[in-house]
């Protein structure tokens, strides 16, 4: 059997029995071998200079057209046409039509290209930068070399590759086959840069914090969990940056942030992946207001940056970035999409018989914050579509968050929604060792009764807290989230190179 080179004619991947895919992957062996006996076996080459790339050359043709230039990547199609051939070579910035004729690159060469090379393969040119007959930029080559041999036929080469599956588990195939992919992660990582820019700008230090932690805390979440052997100890995951970060904070570094991968052992959805990317910032001197004013032009200011504009388009809503963001209470939140007044409720009965009313499944161990936040979930958050601040938070779902001194059953907090989801969180950060003592004894008695996510007494954080911690404002933004508000993606596994996945086995 031999591999048939035609685009247009060659099996697809998905659509070969085992027997075809087996002989084909003979094939592509025996090719190596024949090689490697020639003296040729391309794994021994270690260098490549390269001085030019396809978009360098698309862009730059009236400039570069008859110079020589040097390009490589992989050998996305052939055309072959007797003593002539056309390969299509993809470089990280697209692919470049390159023309081979038999006694421009020798007859040697040009016959181990027609014997020996296959769709896949990573191949050198040498040439010289001239437009077709028919107006298409191209590569006139001069001299070929065969850099690396692909053992494994792509799937799908001229369609695409679209099962979704196969392009998260193998996530080099999707940017092979799918080029316009990396435009998703080139983005994410100016994104990050420019987050980097906007707050070394503002005079915060970017810190690190340990990965792995003693105590699950600093957010409500279910934690991973490790075993360190020279310690003998279970440890943690990182649910959150914010205990170290806090720590740093009563040190005397006003101004910190980080940016790194937090751990969280939940549900798996289009907005959920067990590990993200998560920035986290604290300012001292300063409280939600301040907080709110940073989140505003940071996200202002990146959009801006990497994308030219502050209007953007997430699905089939326009978003203006540019205009201040809105502001409302949770209280005024459920009052206006629900109906009901929580100002009117004032005991834990009422809010669970406003519940009942309501069908909000609720647990006996919630109280009234807790019914108040259910309902916001069920029938608010779908609502702030434009960039709203929600604040005004129950104190029982806001564990270091300051109490309202006006109202003290709600916290200083807010959560920033966009097109219906939770973008960032905020605190005015307590800093009362004695209330954190109360609240995080809450949590663990609230961890006690069975609820996984609540976290455990931190006795060094609270220790660092009664040496004294300044008035401080606190951040998180969901940086994947942010790429997808940014990118105009639908799902978190379109931003993440490598998300989480269930072995096939």
């Amino acid at each position: 059997m031999q591999e048939n080179q035609n685009p247009n004619t060659e099996p697809q991947t998905e659509e070969l029995n085992e027997q075809q895919l087996s002989e084909i992957l003979q094939i592509r062996r025996d090719k190596l071998a024949k090689l490697c006996e020639q003296g040729k076996d391309p794994f021994l080459i270690t260098t490549y200079e390269r001085d030019a790339f396809a978009q360098q050359i698309r862009e730059h043709f009236d400039e570069m057209e008859n110079q020589n230039v040097c390009i490589a990547g992989r050998m996305m199609s052939r055309r072959d046409m007797g003593k002539a051939s056309f390969l299509d070579i993809q470089d990280h910035t697209g692919r470049m039509q390159v023309y081979l004729k038999i006694d421009q690159v020798g007859e040697e060469s040009y016959r181990e290209m027609k014997e020996s090379w296959d769709i896949g393969d990573i191949v050198g040119v040498k040439g010289y930068v001239f437009r077709t007959r028919r107006g298409e930029i191209s590569v006139h080559a001069t001299g070929i070399v065969l850099l690396s041999k692909s053992l494994l036929p792509l799937p799908e080469k001229f369609h695409g590759l679209k099962d979704t599956d196969t392009r998260y588990r193998q996530r080099y195939l999707d940017l092979i086959v799918n080029p316009e992919v990396k435009d998703v992660f080139v983005k994410r990582s100016r994104i990050i840069t420019e987050i980097r820019n906007f707050l070394d700008g503002e005079n915060f230090l970017e810190v690190e914090t340990p990965v792995l932690h003693t105590i699950a805390g600093g957010a409500s979440a279910r934690p991973f969990i490790t075993h360190h052997n020279a310690q003998d100890m279970d440890m943690y995951l990182r649910i959150a940056l914010e205990l170290y970060l806090k720590r740093l904070i009563v040190g005397g570094f006003d101004r910190v942030y980080e940016i790194g991968r937090v751990f969280r052992n939940e549900g798996m959805d289009t907005r959920h992946n067990p590990e993200f990317t998560l920035l986290e910032l604290y300012q001292a001197y300063t409280d939600i207001n301040g907080m709110m004013d940073i989140t505003e032009n940071l996200i202002r200011t990146v959009a801006k940056k990497v994308l030219g504009t502050a209007q953007i388009t997430y699905g089939d809503v326009e978003i203006d970035l540019d205009k201040p963001f809105e502001r409302i209470s949770m209280v005024e939140a459920v009052r206006k999409y629900a109906g009901v007044d929580f100002d009117q409720i004032h005991t834990v009965e009422e809010a669970r018989a406003a519940a009942k009313e309501h069908h909000i499944q609720y647990e006996e161990r919630h109280l009234k914050g807790d019914i108040l936040n259910l309902f916001f979930d069920e029938f608010c958050e779908e609502h702030l579509i434009q960039p709203t601040f929600l604040m005004g938070h129950p104190v029982e779902i806001s564990p270091l968050a300051k109490k309202d001194p006006a109202n003290p059953g709600y916290a200083q907090r807010f959560e920033l929604f966009i097109v219906g989801r939770e973008h960032a969180n905020a605190f005015s950060e307590l800093n009362d060792p004695i209330d954190q003592r109360e609240r995080f004894e809450a949590q663990a008695a609230a961890k006690a009764a069975g609820d996984d996510e609540a976290c455990d007494v931190d006795e060094d954080f609270l220790t660092a807290m009664e040496y004294g911690m300044p008035p401080t404002g606190g951040l998180g933004i969901g940086i994947d989230r942010l790429v997808m508000l940014l990118t105009n993606t639908a799902s978190i596994r379109d931003v993440l190179l490598f998300p989480t996945m269930k072995p096939l086995d």
